[in-house]
């Protein structure tokens, strides 16, 4: 039976307008489903490695990672594999947490651009990171207006920040809809089983209940990618991860991901990637030296 978890419900608890929670043991990959929520979630991965997967965006990491995802943007979870002193701190509010209208005035104004482009899934890069990254993990030691204050510097370091990448960049986002999101959630739980092998369309089209044609239309407005293409971002996202984790030649690499052409592979990887396989794992092994 496939779990439909679709629309997540986030509750703070009572007398609480932001829910902040922490994982620091190794984290059972069941809870990362495909969701959405109406609420913005901050995201801060210490000495973890993963997947980030939120709208049509899809990269692996190996290090410590800061995300801002936008209301309703729908996402995986995030850590596979957290080291021994690693750990995840998710924090979670409503884009109006901090009352109607708040938002318009002066001196908080610039929030609302920030919460605006975190519907494009926002991960930002070291600098931001070191410095934003402990605040985060420090909220777990506040309640009340001392949690709220400090939330508030957090999100106006990141307002301020120019080092970032925009995650979602065509603006796309799956439909809202718990219908959309639970069929989109067993065509991905599909993919992920099964990238490995060939997937005919045949295939996965009668997974989602749907003709061939229907599905192809489907998939495409839903996920604004061709399911191949789709298919092929999850082989090269997992060829990343054994190229940085593994001895595994690159040949073996490649047949390993599901590629049965080592040309069509390396032709996939520099397109999604912008290198070689080769110059990918030896920068790799330069970052991690």
């Amino acid at each position: 039976m496939i779990k439909k978890p679709a629309l997540e419900k986030v509750d703070p608890g009572i007398g609480s307008s932001v829910l902040v929670k922490q994982h620091a043991e190794q984290i059972v990959q069941n809870q990362a489903f495909w969701h959405f929520h109406p609420e913005i979630e901050l995201v801060y991965i210490y000495k973890g490695k993963g997947k980030v997967h939120i709208g049509n965006h899809l990269s692996y990491f190996n290090c410590s990672q800061l995300l801002l995802l936008g209301e309703n943007l729908p996402h995986h979870g995030f850590s596979d594999r957290l080291t021994s002193k690693g750990s995840e701190t998710i924090v979670q509010f409503k884009p109006d947490f901090l009352g109607e209208g708040l938002l318009n005035i002066p001196e908080i104004k610039h929030l609302k651009g920030l919460f605006e482009l975190a519907k494009k899934g926002i991960m930002f890069k070291p600098e931001t990171k070191r410095k934003v990254g402990p605040k985060v993990q420090k909220l777990l030691e506040f309640n009340g207006i001392e949690r709220l204050l400090l939330l508030l510097e957090i999100l106006n370091d990141l307002a301020l920040a120019d080092d970032y990448t925009l995650l979602n960049v065509d603006g796309y986002a799956f439909v809202a809809s718990q219908q959309d999101s639970n069929k989109i959630d067993i065509i991905f739980k599909h993919i992920n089983k099964n990238f490995e092998r060939q997937i005919p369309l045949e295939e996965i089209a009668s997974v989602a209940s749907m003709t061939v044609p229907a599905f192809c239309r489907y998939f495409k407005k839903a996920s604004g990618k061709t399911f191949t293409k789709m298919v092929n971002e999850y082989r090269v996202v997992h060829a990343t991860k054994l190229l940085s984790e593994s001895t595994k030649s690159i040949t073996d690499v490649c047949f390993e991901c599901g590629f049965n052409n080592f040309s069509h592979f390396n032709k996939m990887f520099r397109e999604f990637t912008g290198k070689s396989a080769s110059k990918y794992r030896r920068d790799m092994k330069r970052i991690v030296q």
